[in-house]
């Protein structure tokens, strides 16, 4: 039987096709391409899979997990593509997907100019229907994790203030399984970028139990102020120098007020942070990925970073999808949280040495092996006030049990 037979962990939400032309040339600019009436030259396409089911789903499986994935496609071109993608890494893994006979499948034409800023021309597709309906309920009574991704990229998940969101993470959640979410940044200027992300969040959390988004995307959703104020000062739009130890902690236990038991907050270059539930009951309540008796008290109460390690960085495509699925992948094997860290940097990391998603992801015995080997740490330049670096240089944080029993 393979792995994937009976899977123990669902990778569902957000998928497309990314269609990458190759643009020859050396100073190729956006405006010398988009002229009205111009045949532009351009070499091989790179035609992928992308999105969170893809690119964590993936990578999950190259981690050593049974998977299966549950992206919704329509009975189209882009749709066979995208299922025989998915096949190639193992038949199996495309059984669970869903496939929508009168809806068009989502992609994404990605217009990459050498030396320029890429720019992304996106159909949501089938994503826009996706409902609680869609779901293969008889998976989730073998599954011990299901991870959901990119919810605003989804239009049923963010209408109606995310009724339809809570209701398919509550049916989920009731068959016991480990529920994880993560998110992506609309388009300010989108129905989704306008939507009461603060409402969502606090219908859908409570069913929540690891939540993984960006630090960009969390602020986004939560404090609209800040996020416009920093976006101002910031020369390059860059918002994570913005992200000092006590804003980390402020944000973190917003999250964990409204229901989370494990928040995970993406720190790009930076790394990652963790803050957990205090309370035991919510911990054990997490469902079948719940920590075990031998590690629960390292999880109760913990605040952490990890920075990130040092390789030669090719791209950096789904390296926040891949971080995530280090955590998980470890979060399954019972690991204490400080190595479910310093797997999801040390996977996170693997990625980014290739230039797509998921062609660095190794095993996880071989990321171990890795970290192991004395694999050297970026230096920390977050501003982290009472922080310090423990042993297994691994950031503890003022709102760690430690920290509060020594002061």
């Amino acid at each position: 039987m393979s792995r994937q037979s009976q899977a123990e962990v669902i990778v569902a939400g957000h998928i497309c096709l990314d269609i990458i032309p190759t643009i020859r040339g050396q100073q190729i600019g956006l405006d010398a391409l988009f002229v009205p009436g111009k045949l532009v030259d351009v070499g091989k396409a790179v035609i992928s899979t992308g999105g969170a089911v893809s690119n964590t789903g993936i990578a999950l499986y190259r981690l050593g997990s049974s998977v299966s994935l549950m992206g919704k496609v329509g009975n189209d071109l882009f749709g066979e593509a995208i299922l025989s993608i998915l096949g190639g890494h193992n038949p199996s893994l495309a059984k669970g997907m869903i496939i929508a006979p009168s809806e068009s499948s989502s992609y994404s034409i990605v217009i990459s100019p050498p030396q320029t800023d890429r720019i992304f021309l996106h159909s949501t597709g089938a994503n826009d229907t996706y409902a609680a309906a869609d779901l293969h309920v008889d998976q989730l009574e073998a599954a011990r994790l299901f991870h959901f991704g990119y919810p605003p990229l989804m239009r049923s998940m963010y209408q109606n203030d995310g009724d339809e969101l809570a209701f398919l993470l509550e049916k989920v959640k009731s068959h016991g399984v480990t529920v994880s979410l993560d998110l992506a940044k609309p388009d300010p200027a989108s129905d989704a970028g306008r939507a009461d992300w603060l409402a969502i969040l606090t219908k859908a959390l409570p069913y929540v139990d690891v939540f993984l988004p960006s630090f960009e995307e969390i602020v986004y959703m939560l404090h609209r102020d800040w996020y416009e104020v920093w976006m101002r000062e910031s020369d390059s739009g860059d918002l994570l120098p913005f992200a000092t130890g006590g804003v980390l902690s402020e944000v973190a236990e917003e999250l964990l007020a409204m229901g989370v038991a494990i928040v995970g907050l993406k720190l790009g270059e930076h790394g990652l942070y963790v803050r957990t539930t205090s309370e035991e009951a919510r911990l054990s309540a997490m469902g079948r990925c719940s920590p075990s008796e031998d590690v629960r008290e390292n999880w109760l109460d913990n605040e952490l970073i990890s920075s990130c390690y040092q390789v030669d960085v090719a791209g950096t495509t789904g390296a926040g999808d891949c971080t995530i699925a280090g955590f998980l992948y470890s979060l399954m094997k019972g690991m204490k949280l400080e190595h479910v860290l310093q797997t999801a940097v040390g996977v996170g990391a693997c990625n980014v040495e290739y230039a797509d998603a998921i062609s660095g992801i190794r095993t996880g015995s071989e990321v171990w092996e890795r970290i192991n080997n004395a694999w050297a740490k970026h230096e920390m330049k977050l501003d982290l006030p009472n922080w310090v670096l423990d042993e297994q240089q691994v950031w503890v944080g003022p709102h760690h049990k430690k920290s509060q029993r020594s002061r």
